[in-house]
């Protein structure tokens, strides 16, 4: 009878890989449960979850937050043409609205930075006409 002396290795992966499988075959809001419970049962452990999340599945790096563009072209026809035209009305009428509030805050920040401005020349007038008024009082 011969032995095999080659030391032979398992090749199943271990509980972690399975359980990285597992949750990533069931999407982010698995991975986001098991933060949670991780944080519930004990604190470092959803740190822990949460840490790989971030840095080691990249997760949010395939997902991009951008602002709602409104301007992109609705080419696909709801076969109503009554709706298609309200709809398309309805999206230039909140493009100009969005583009009147966005002017409207800017004139209101322009004019907050401009009496903030004003403020600092005048206190900054102030002390100085303080420093120069004091008295030189004749010495006797």
């Amino acid at each position: 009878m011969t032995t095999n002396t080659a030391m032979t290795y398992d090749t199943r992966p271990g509980f972690f890989a399975r359980t990285e499988a597992w949750l990533d075959a069931r999407g982010k809001g698995a991975w986001i449960a098991a933060m949670v419970l991780g944080f519930i049962v004990f604190w470092p452990i959803g740190l822990a979850i949460l840490g790989y999340m971030i840095w080691g599945k990249g997760m949010f790096a395939r997902t991009s937050c951008k602002k709602a563009d409104w301007s992109m072209p609705m080419t696909k026809s709801s076969g109503n043409a009554a709706f298609d035209a309200y709809r398309d009305e309805t999206i230039r009428r909140l493009e100009d609205e969005q583009q009147k509030f966005e002017a409207f805050l800017k004139r209101l920040r322009d004019a907050k930075d401009k009496a903030e401005f004003d403020e600092f020349m005048n206190d900054r007038e102030r002390k100085a006409a303080a420093t120069n008024m004091t008295p030189d009082a004749p010495q006797t």
